[in-house]
């Protein structure tokens, strides 16, 4: 996951404490359920079956953030209930999951395939894998060692800018589902832009899986607003990469962390962009 354009000391190595240099916070309580709400009508849902919510488990402490629904996952799976025609029937990536909310929501309201990742880490896995078996009423294979989960939703730990062929094999054909697909016509990215040293990294694993067409959402809040010129460097550099970078988004929510630095109403914000190869 090493940023090949530069950046510093702080893109060496592949140890968590090279990729996130925050000091942690203090732990959090034993796992919890954050639950969020379908804002479509039933009649107007393009799920294939009626639902009224999503429960999203989060472990109950961990240093990548895990630990907490974030504003920016709450945003993204409202603004995707209002955009259907961007996964329906499509195959969608999430990178970086933690509870998975994003993804999960495509994969109950039609997406063709759907594939979580996260950090290569068995508490963050075995908690994907139970969100998706809760919520999409599936129960994983006995036994498995690599947590694959439902037909239509997979789950796979990934390190960013990492080869993709793993990521691109959770879409060969399953019987009696028809053809899947060779790559991700949607590609889910929830706050994890402030990771600055992983700008490279990100943008080469979107880059090669994208689909023809095809597009990626990023939704962030700049959750430290000293930083946030270093957060817009990411699309700056997907600019520069051949990617046309448009705000869709802005919406504004209880800060996460009150007690924080810096303007409240930055942290409060969360900013939707959508990204496409030009």
């Amino acid at each position: 996951m090493t940023d090949a354009d530069g950046g510093g000391e702080e893109d060496e190595g592949l140890a968590l404490g090279a990729i996130f240099t925050d000091p942690p916070r203090p732990p959090s309580p034993e796992p919890t359920i954050a639950v969020y709400e379908n804002i479509v009508n039933f009649e107007d849902s393009p799920s294939p079956s009626p639902w009224s919510t999503i429960s999203v488990r989060l472990v109950g402490n961990h240093p990548l953030w895990g630990h907490h629904l974030w504003n920016a996952a709450r945003a993204l799976a409202g603004f995707l209930q209002r955009s259907p025609e961007l996964y329906l029937d499509r195959n969608v990536l999430e990178l970086g999951a933690g509870g998975g909310l994003p993804g999960l929501l495509t994969a109950k309201c039609g997406a063709r395939k759907v594939v979580l990742t996260d950090y290569p880490d068995k508490a963050l896995l075995d908690n994907l894998t139970y969100n998706v078996a809760q919520n999409l009423n599936v129960q994983p294979p006995p036994g498995c060692p690599c947590p694959a989960t439902a037909t239509v939703c997979s789950v796979l730990g990934y390190v960013w800018g990492s080869p993709v062929d793993p990521l691109l094999d959770a879409l060969l054909p399953v019987p009696d589902t028809g053809p899947a697909g060779t790559s991700f016509d949607l590609i889910l990215l929830s706050d994890l832009i402030f990771n600055h040293s992983q700008h490279r990294a990100l943008l080469t694993t979107c880059e090669r899986t994208i689909a023809p067409g095809g597009c990626v959402l990023v939704f962030y809040t700049h959750h430290r607003p000293h930083l946030a010129a270093r957060d817009m460097d990411f699309f700056k550099m997907a600019a520069e990469t051949s990617w046309k970078c448009e705000e869709v988004l802005t919406e504004r929510f209880p800060p996460m962390f009150p007690e924080d630095s810096g303007e409240e109403e930055v942290r409060s914000t969360v900013h939707g962009w959508k990204l496409t190869r030009v």
